[in-house]
Order: structure tokens, then sequence, then C-alpha cells
């Protein structure tokens, strides 16, 4: 086989569609089949979109980042000026990015509240939403939720060789510290980061690169 440089069409360029689960913890079982009917294929962030059970947090900053964190244990003996060996002895997966929509919806989930807190009333010609910034109780679980985005993958612009990347979390947690602001020259967004947690698979999730079909319209 005659040598290649590499191929163009495996550089991934382009920000993700983010959504959130509004059920908490993601299961298999909770992801929306394909739609692959012929003449009425669609991409899925498209098909999430019209699912109740997902919502779009709309725009991000910053794109999305899946940090992975091994932590390795050292094995030294006297005969060796280097470690003799190195043991996996821990793991951490988190994905950060900036919800670039100020919503009181984005916000309840960057600070990982409950969705009993964000509240919508009407009164009179008015409708308020509110949400709660409750300071929660000793022993209250903390608020998982699945999230599942959809970004481009490799392959080229081709009809039959679109492919789509799909980043799928099952258990998300956000744990760092979450900034609202005003600012006369910067817009209000927030920055948040998300710990992922394993399922009782011992799975954090999983990452496809799913074809769109020929037939897309």
């Amino acid at each position: 086989m005659a040598y290649t440089r590499g191929s163009n069409a495996n550089i991934i360029v382009g920000a993700a569609a983010l959504f959130t689960h509004n059920d908490g913890e993601l299961t298999e079982v909770d992801l929306p089949a394909y739609e692959e009917t012929p003449g009425s294929e669609k991409s899925f962030k498209d098909t999430l979109q019209d699912d109740a059970a997902f919502t779009n947090v709309g725009y991000t900053m910053n794109g999305l980042e899946l940090v992975f964190q091994p932590d390795f244990g050292e094995v030294q003996v006297d005969q060796l000026l280097d470690v003799a060996k190195l043991y996996k002895q821990g793991m951490q997966v988190n994905l950060n990015t900036a919800f670039a929509e100020a919503t009181l919806e984005n916000l309840l989930v960057a600070i990982a509240g409950k969705s009993a807190d964000l509240t919508a009333a009407s009164s009179g010609n008015s409708y308020d939403t509110t949400l709660n910034l409750s300071a929660g109780d000793i022993g209250e679980c903390p608020v998982e939720r699945g999230m599942v985005a959809v970004g481009p993958g490799t392959g080229d612009c081709a009809i039959g060789d679109q492919i789509e990347r799909i980043y799928v979390a099952y258990r998300a947690l956000s744990i760092e510290n979450v900034t609202v602001s005003a600012k006369r020259d910067e817009p209000s967004m927030f920055e948040v980061s998300f710990r992922l947690l394993p399922n009782d698979s011992a799975s954090y999730g999983k990452i496809i690169d799913r074809t769109i079909p020929v037939n897309l319209s």
C-alpha cells in the first residue's frame, strides 16, 4: 500500500448541540432510536429536539470538552532509578462547556438544582419564572442528569458520507463553581464543569460515529 500523509476528512471542526435528559440519570433505553425511514431521515440532534424527554441548552461558548484524567500508582524497586511498574488506581472524566443562553432553565442545570426549584406562574398580565436558590438539606442526594451532545464527525460533506459524532453521558453532576454576572462589556453566561460518573455497568457513556443515510432530505 502506498504511503499517504493522512486524510483531511478525519479532521473535525465545529461545535456540538448539547441536550440534557429531563428525567435525571440516562439509561440506554432512554435514548430515542435513529429516524431512518427512507425519505424522512433525521440528524440525531433533530430527533432529540423533537423528544420531550430532552432539552436543548441552546448556544454554547468555548465548545465542548471531554477530559479524561487517569490516576496511576507507582511501584519502585531498589535496582532501578525509575519506577518498575505503573498500575491504574483511579479515573475521572469531566465534561466542560459554557452555556451562552443565560436562562433560568440553564442556570438550574449548571448549579445542579432540582426541577422543583424552578416554578412558573402568571399573575394578571405578567408571567414570572422563579428559580429558588435552595441551600439544600443534610444528606440530600446530589442531582444527576444524563447528557447527549451531537456534533460533526469524521468524513466529508458528500451525500451518504455525512458522519455525526454523538456523545452520551449517563450520569453528569455539576461540581464546579458557577458564576452569574451582569457586566457592561461581557455576555452573561454560565461556565460549567460536569463530573461524569459510571453507571452500574462501569460505563460513563459512549461516543458514536453515525453515518447519516444517503436519502437525508
